[in-house]
């Protein structure tokens, strides 16, 4: 019954989600292409046996590198799926992948949608990143006999109370997957409480993403474009943070000759951040020029795709960064790239989408956590003028990253005990 009434509620709001898409495509028109596979349409069959793995944008993809590769490893007889949700995450698939692995939309959760998924892919296996439950699709998948594994998985606390609030339609999604990888104990914990059954923490998958070499030399690169100015780097801010570090940096005097680069989390937002700048009258160049950084320029928009680990590279000789998200309360991005360079980093009070690596890192010297705004500032100008802490920060960020990996894996172990062994039916 609870999940028929999920279904007639999600029925209702079909048409908001298609007048959803054309709101969002007046800023990003990759919204309109498409339409067909969001509601199951698909061309052409598959001709190898399929590995599905859906990560539903940006963030969920790139913590899929990892896994991907070795799905693809241990299963040389299979094609990866990925399904995507947003087109920046279709477009990170495409920039890491490119044409080794097929990519679609996942429909929305309506039953007939997802059973003409799955007949159309015929999946052996499928994996949801983080945390996706989908009622209909993980009752499509049971009545298909297709495993289901939730893996990376992740439920902060704010995010498990509002799960409960419909504990018969959580719960029944929860002990129909075939298994759950946990990022960690407390993860494991509230999904229990919530209850699942098969849970098993693996470790977070986002510390097994090695930086890619063209990555590092692009961060050089970007370096020398600065002329290797003391930088503050402010990377995957969200609405409403730019507009906090840009004041504080204008009330503070900032620093003689350090910049500040902000990178957005989202490319729909590059311009309206160009424009909180002009508006501060601060002088502004853009990634995209690819010129030198002239000794006026006060900030530096990274108005790129892709390139995070470059950004964070760039910052990791002379810099210090921030992780955007955790200003404001939006749980905080990926911290773990940033101490994977090297870079010393700082963060906000709102960390709960990277609760326990928060915690680890800070306890490891790698992170520092600050207030608000204006103690960020303050403690990045301070930092740019302490080279030795800086060292430190970064040298334990490496070591913190290094204690951290396995989760892959053992992941892939989880994943072998719903698989046929490779050249097997």
């Amino acid at each position: 019954m609870a999940r028929l009434l999920y279904t007639l509620v999600l029925h209702a709001l079909l048409p908001w989600a298609c007048l959803h898409l054309l709101w969002r495509a007046r800023r990003q028109p990759e919204y309109l292409r498409h339409w067909g596979e969001r509601f199951g349409c698909y061309a052409g069959k598959p001709s190898q046996p399929m590995i599905w793995l859906h990560a539903v944008s940006v963030g969920e993809t790139r913590a899929a590198q990892p896994l991907v590769a070795a799905l693809a490893a241990r299963y040389p007889d299979h094609r990866i799926l990925l399904t995507h949700m947003t087109p920046t995450g279709r477009a990170t698939s495409e920039a890491l992948f490119g044409d080794t692995v097929e990519r679609v939309y996942l429909p929305y959760d309506s039953p007939w949608a997802m059973r003409r998924f799955l007949r159309h892919f015929r999946p052996r296996l499928g994996l949801i990143m983080e945390t996706e439950l989908w009622p209909n699709l993980i009752a499509a998948c049971r009545d298909a006999h297709i495993p289901l594994l939730l893996v990376n998985a992740r439920l902060s606390e704010k995010s498990a109370r509002n799960y409960a609030r419909f504990p018969k339609l959580t719960r029944s999604a929860l002990t129909q997957l075939a298994a759950i990888a946990a990022n960690g104990a407390a993860d494991a914990q509230r999904l229990r409480e919530l209850g699942a059954t098969e849970v098993a923490v693996c470790g977070n998958m986002k510390f097994d993403i090695e930086p890619p070499a063209a990555q590092i030399e692009l961060g050089a690169r970007l370096r020398a474009l600065s002329g290797d100015r003391p930088l503050f780097l402010c990377a995957s801010t969200r609405e409403g943070e730019e507009a906090l570090i840009l004041d504080e940096w204008n009330k503070l005097g900032a620093h003689e000759t350090a910049l500040l680069a902000i990178v957005p989390r989202h490319p729909q937002r590059f311009d309206a951040v160009a424009q909180l700048v002009a508006a501060r009258g601060l002088k502004l160049q853009r990634r995209s020029d690819a010129t030198p950084i002239a000794a006026d320029t006060q900030v530096w928009l990274g108005d790129s795709m892709g390139e995070m680990f470059a950004y964070y590279a760039a910052a990791s000789v002379n810099g210090v960064a921030f992780v955007g998200g955790s200003l404001l309360d939006f749980g905080s991005q990926n911290l773990i790239e940033a101490c994977a360079v090297g870079t010393p980093v700082l963060i906000g009070p709102s960390t709960f989408n990277f609760a326990e690596a928060a915690q680890a890192a800070i306890a490891a010297g790698a992170v520092r956590q600050v207030p608000d705004a204006a103690a960020l500032v303050a403690q990045a100008l301070a930092l740019l003028d302490a080279p030795a802490a800086r060292a430190a920060m970064g040298a334990a960020g490496q070591s913190f990253s290094a204690e951290h990996r396995g989760a892959t894996r053992r992941t892939l172990a989880l994943v072998e005990r719903f698989m046929p062994s490779p050249g097997r039916p």
